[in-house]
């Protein structure tokens, strides 16, 4: 069987995105299918694969993500930028959509070059979590469910800091048990236009390393950075694939949390593709 994809980015996240409408990507085997097309070097490489299936609620579409291991998530605001973008291009959607996603209903505007998409409320916040991991950290972290949940970490020195091990540790500590976590690692930085943007660095679950950029996580560091005075709406995020994210927010009712977010940036069409299967 020969399955057409394309291989989209956005900010420096990867996916293998397919029109499963018709049922093409069976349910059985997919774990171990996906996880040998996201092998880099052996496969066609990626951090997920994105998959555009029929709507069961109301939504032009129903999007479906699986992490780099073949295991299937709850969202990634990268991945649903490119999933807007391919949705369009492909007539499942206009440019102003909304589609199904397990962390709720999302909204996208598909720009020219740009993707805005609105996401539901975060949920879950947690400040000040106290973390002891012998020989690599001592002190406090954030947490907050964007979607998906992130741990987001505040350090003076993103370049020495040992993003690979000290991630892996935070996601799988007990204290995030049994979910596990996203580890993202900030620097803020003081010269931006909205008093001050955010460089970032993420050890993502699923796909078990760090990534080039993450739009659930540059959404959790904005929030948290905010939290801590740093940076108003939109908050500039400065990702290692090089594209700068754009979060904007508002504070929900109370002020005990957030509202109204929205992750923009690009997202594009890299090459397309026949797998065999």
């Amino acid at each position: 069987m020969r399955i057409a994809f394309r291989k989209m980015a956005g900010a420096g996240n990867d996916f293998i995105v397919i029109d499963n409408r018709q049922g093409i990507v069976r349910e059985e085997g997919r774990r171990e299918l996906f996880a040998r097309w996201c092998a880099r070097r052996v496969g066609i490489g990626a951090d997920g694969v994105l998959l555009v299936e029929p709507p069961a609620d109301g939504g032009d579409f129903r999007m479906r993500y699986y992490n780099a291991d073949g295991g299937e998530a709850e969202s990634c605001g990268n991945g649903a930028r490119c999933i807007a973008r391919f949705a369009h291009l492909i007539g499942a959607a206009g440019r102003e959509m909304a589609f199904e996603t397990q962390a709720g209903l999302y909204r996208a505007v598909v720009g020219e070059r740009d993707v805005v998409l609105s996401m539901s409320d975060p949920r879950d916040l947690r400040r000040a979590v106290q973390l002891d991991i012998p020989g690599l950290f001592k002190g406090e972290v954030d947490y907050i469910n964007t979607g998906v949940p992130h741990v987001v970490v505040m350090v003076n020195d993103l370049e020495q800091t040992p993003v690979f091990d000290l991630g892996r540790a935070i996601r799988h500590h007990a204290a995030f048990a049994p979910a596990g976590a996203n580890a993202n690692f900030i620097r803020l930085r003081p010269d931006d236009e909205n008093g001050g943007g955010i460089d970032i660095r993420t050890y993502e679950r699923g796909v078990e390393d760090e990534t080039l950029a993450c739009g659930t996580g540059s959404v959790a560091a904005a929030l948290v950075a905010s939290l801590h005075g740093h940076g108003r709406s939109p908050v500039s995020v400065y990702t290692r694939g090089g594209p700068i994210l754009r979060i904007h927010f508002a504070p929900a009712a109370g002020g005990t949390g957030f509202t109204a977010i929205k992750l923009e940036g690009e997202a594009r069409v890299v090459y397309e593709g026949i797998v065999e299967v």
